[in-house]
Parts: C-alpha cells; sequence; structure tokens
C-alpha cells in the first residue's frame, strides 16, 4: 500500500506579519580561546563505522535580541497559575519584539556533533552527500542518534553527518550558561547559527582525521562562494524536527544555495492566531514549571517513563535524551541542561515561525522539499488542521509529504519509521542504494 499524504491545499490562512531584516554577520573580533569545556567530547562511534566527535564554533554574532539577566524559574502551582504565568511570560516578549530593534554581541557557543566514516570510503564519491540535522525545542542534539542507527542501517552512502546544537540546549547551554540572555530568544538567530556554521565553518572537503575542537574559520572567500554557488564538495541534505526545521526554511530563504533538499519533520510553521496563539501561552506557562532534577539518572529515566508524554517514545530515544539531556550539578543530582526557563522563552517568541509561513511560497524551487506530517496529531485549536494542511504546499513545486502514524514527536515516537522515509528520499533522489527493502 501506498504511503499516506496530505493532497494539494491551496493557501487561505494568512500570517499578516512583515518579516524583520536579517542581521547581517559579524566576524568577534581578535583570536577566540577555545572555553573549558563542561562535558567530555565526544569520542565514540555510531554502529562501529561512523566515528562521533564534538566541535564548537562562535555563534552568529552579532544576536537579535538583547542581553538581559535570566529570570528565576516561578515554582510550580496550578493550572490556573500556570496559564496566567505563561500570559506574563508571553505578552513580555510580544511587546520586546515589537519595539526597538535590539542586538548585542556578547560571545555564545554552538556545539556540533559529527559523524564520519572510517577508513577512505567517504570519499570515494565526488561531492558525496553531506546529512545536516537540526532539533527541536527541548531536546539535544543526540537524540537524532536513535534515528541516524536505523538510516546508516538501510544506506551506507552518506558520507558525513553534522548536528548542530541551538546556543541555550544540550551541550552548547552548559558552555554558555554564563553568557544566556534572559529576555528572549528570536528564531532567526538558530537559522543564523545554521548558515554561519555552514557558510564559515564547515570543512570543506569530507575527511577522515581528526578536527580540533574549536573548528577553525574558514577564508572569507570561501563563505563568499558558498553564499553565491553553494559548496564544492558536498551535497547538503538538511533534516530538521519542529523548531529545527522552521529555522532551516529560515536560513534557505536567505542562502538558498547551501542547501539541495529539506526533509521537515512537523517543521514549526505556523501562524499562531487567536486560540492557537493562547494555547501556546499554556504551553510556555507549563514549560516553566516542568521538573527539572532528579537525585540520579537512574531516578530521571524511571520519571519520564511514567509520564504521559515520554512513555511513548521509543527506549533508545528516552535512553539518549537521559544519558546527554542531563547533567551532574554540583549537588550530585542531575539536572536538564536545557533550562525550563529557557526553553520557554523559545516557545514565547514565536514571531519567525510566522514569518516562516509568510515567506515559504518564495522559497527557491529547486530545493525539494518532503514534509514529514504526523498521523496521531490532536488539534486543540480551530484552525490547527487546516493549517497543518496547507502548510506542507505553502510552496507546492518540488514538495511533497507523508504521513507517519506518530505525534508531533516523529524522531522521539518513531525513529525507525522515519529513517525508512528518509533512507527512501535518499534512494529516489540521489540514487543510494539500499542495503535492504524495508528497516
Amino acid at each position: 500500500m501506498a504511503p499516506l499524504s496530505t493532497p494539494y491545499t491551496p493557501t487561505t490562512l494568512r500570517a499578516t506579519v512583515t518579516p524583520c531584516p536579517w542581521v547581517p554577520f559579524k566576524p568577534h573580533e581578535g583570536h577566540i580561546e577555545t572555553p573549558p569545556l563542561p562535558y567530555k567530547p565526544r569520542t565514540d562511534k555510531l554502529l562501529d563505522v561512523y566515528n562521533i566527535s564534538t566541535h564548537v564554533i562562535p555563534a552568529a554574532n552579532p544576536r537579535a535580541t538583547p542581553d538581559a539577566p535570566v529570570p528565576e524559574p516561578p515554582p510550580r502551582s496550578s493550572n490556573r497559575d500556570v496559564m496566567k504565568l505563561g500570559h506574563e511570560f508571553t505578552e513580555r516578549q510580544v511587546r520586546q519584539a515589537e519595539g526597538a530593534w535590539f542586538t548585542n554581541e556578547k560571545l555564545l557557543w554552538n556545539c556540533v556533533n559529527r559523524y564520519t566514516k572510517k577508513g577512505k570510503e567517504a570519499n570515494a564519491r565526488t561531492k558525496g552527500i553531506t546529512l545536516f540535522l537540526a532539533h527541536a525545542t527541548g531536546f539535544p542534539k543526540e537524540t537524532w542518534e536513535a534515528t541516524l542507527c536505523y538510516l546508516l542501517t538501510a544506506c551506507g552512502s552518506i558520507d558525513e553527518i553534522w548536528s548542530l546544537e541551538s546556543v541555550q540546549h544540550g551541550d552548547s547551554a552548559l558552555l554558555n550558561r554564563q553568557n544566556l540572555s534572559g529576555s528572549s530568544f528570536d528564531w532567526t538567530d538558530n537559522a543564523r547559527d545554521i548558515a554561519n556554521f555552514l557558510i564559515n565553518y564547515m570543512p570543506e572537503d569530507v575527511e577522515t582525521s581528526t578536527l580540533p575542537i574549536q573548528l577553525p574559520r574558514l577564508h572569507a572567500s570561501i563563505g563568499e562562494s558558498r553564499q553565491k554557488n553553494g559548496f564544492s564538495s558536498r551535497t547538503v541534505v538538511a533534516a530538521g524536527h519542529s523548531f529545527g526545521g522552521c529555522s532551516l526554511v529560515l536560513a534557505a530563504l536567505n542562502f538558498p544555495a547551501l542547501f539541495s533538499s529539506m526533509i521537515l519533520v512537523d517543521a514549526i510553521i505556523d501562524l499562531y492566531q487567536g486560540p492557537a496563539w493562547e494555547f501556546n501561552k499554556f504551553v510556555v506557562g507549563a514549560t516553566l514549571v516542568r521538573r527539572e532534577q532528579w537525585p540520579s539518572r537512574e531516578d530521571a529515566l524511571r520519571s519520564f517513563k511514567s509520564s504521559p508524554m515520554f512513555s511513548t517514545w521509543h527506549p533508545d530515544v528516552l535512553r539518549l535524551y537521559v544519558d546527554h539531556g542531563l547533567y551532574e550539578d554540583a549537588s550530585g543530582c542531575v539536572r536538564l541542561k536545557t533550562s525550563p526557563v529557557h526553553e520557554a522563552l523559545i516557545y514565547a517568541n514565536p514571531r519567525a515561525s510566522r514569518e516562516a509561513w509568510e515567506s515559504l511560497e518564495r522559497l527557491e524551487e529547486n530545493i525539494e522539499l518532503l514534509w514529514v506530517v504526523p498521523g496521531k496529531l490532536r488539534h486543540f485549536v480551530p484552525t490547527a488542521e487546516q493549517a497543518a494542511k496547507e502548510r506542507v504546499w505553502r510552496r507546492p513545486a518540488n514538495s511533497s509529504n507523508i504521513l507517519v502514524e506518530c505525534g508531533h514527536l516523529i524522531p522521539h515516537e518513531c525513529p525507525r519509521e522515519l529513517a525508512q522515509i528518509m533512507a527512501d528520499f535518499l534512494h529516489r533522489k540521489y540514487g543510494v542504494i539500499l542495503r535492504q527493502s524495508k528497516l
């Protein structure tokens, strides 16, 4: 039976928002020393075939939001108080977004994982496939690894994989915890961080040699060429989930030459008007008061397994979240690397999601889009179902979509099914040889 997809649905819903100007990149002045790492860099292997290494780069400079102290997390309380708290927090971000244009040049860092083949096989083909991954809000870059294991079992023709972490997530959050702003977070900064890595730091060629922890900034002429003509020796396929998918689209709208195709896993590109906006405020409040500390990793794992949200996850992804989404704090307990406050800041300022909706129809048609759509998503507001149907056809040319029987957290709940979808796409578009017909 052929996979289900959403039939063509023309746009009837408009975002009515004017996209903000893209803040140009400005290199930090002088030599930048690698900061002391508060975590152990990865040196292990994936499936005993791909070496894993952890690297850092300076994040895009300047940032599109002002520097401000991080607010104290509120006490856990009733649903009514949570709704009120989310309303206050969100309205503050909206007022700031509608006010004066701010930037700050405080140095932040992005952590990125690199997965590269052992031996010489990686350099066997010209312009082989490089897979770039962008994560969802609240989850570290490593949550992609369950999907990667299934994907690389199905097809071995991916030369190199890079997974970049947003500045307030996972290892990046530990590195930046003294410098993160508590005022708001503009999603375009995550898009700028993605573009900054692809333009200024991704190495020219796929190599199996060891790279330094702090990746060197490339010569300006290479970055300028990439912006105009793309990569000389790579074919970049980007996959982004939720907030990460929206960030990829924003990056591609400004630098289309960087991308050959995109796999958008329920990318949060939406209207956020009326009831949808009110429901989002509740999500903000609930995030602010979520639990963030446990006596041990095993206690955290037991707690997650009893949670309605986490209980549907694939066990491998849940283990990855416990191993890489938590760290040991000064008290000897384990704590979320991504704090609830900084997670809530992302939910509280979805203006860029509306900007992406408004601009998506202008995305260059030579970037093929594959939308992966959840088949079990519950819609809490009247326009959500219609918006979900229209989203995947906002730019109808060179686009397709496929439904998977999961909720919004597709990489977490259904990594095997997502990997099969990705493998089939790579086989159809790039002729990647599949090792077996179905996972």
